[in-house]
């Protein structure tokens, strides 16, 4: 069964966007040439539903409020895996796992990451399954 998020659900998933888009002026940094550059993160689950896996630089708008916020310049890299399938055949369980280098946090330099997992489908929609 789908369902579209509620409102506070939305807000959160535009936050956690909000928050993951950014960095451009490095995204060529060493150790990124087998990723691809996008400004948001919904082609990366697109290609882990159907390939497995997807790598990425997210880049963008945020850009200068994360650079702002954690005095940040190093490019937010993504991994997404996929974890099992759901029973509606288009539907997977993903992980995704961001990572940032050189964040300063409380004045001190330290990597950050983020891992969560969310049901996603082919069509781009959210699954609601337990």
């Amino acid at each position: 069964m789908t369902h579209r998020p509620g409102p506070g659900l939305t807000r959160a998933l535009h936050g956690i966007a909000a928050a993951l888009t950014c960095v451009a002026a490095q995204a060529a940094g060493a150790g990124t040439a087998d990723r691809v550059v996008v400004t948001e993160i919904k082609p990366l689950l697109m290609q882990a539903v159907e390939q497995g896996q997807a790598q990425g630089l997210l880049v963008g708008a945020g850009a200068a409020y994360v650079v702002r916020t954690f005095d940040a310049t190093s490019p937010i890299e993504i991994d997404v895996r996929r974890l099992s399938r759901l029973s509606r055949a288009d539907c997977v369980r993903l992980e995704v796992s961001t990572h940032q280098r050189a964040v300063r946090i409380n004045g001190r330099r330290q990597d950050q990451a983020l891992v969560y997992q969310l049901n996603f489908c082919s069509d781009g929609s959210l699954a609601q399954e337990r």
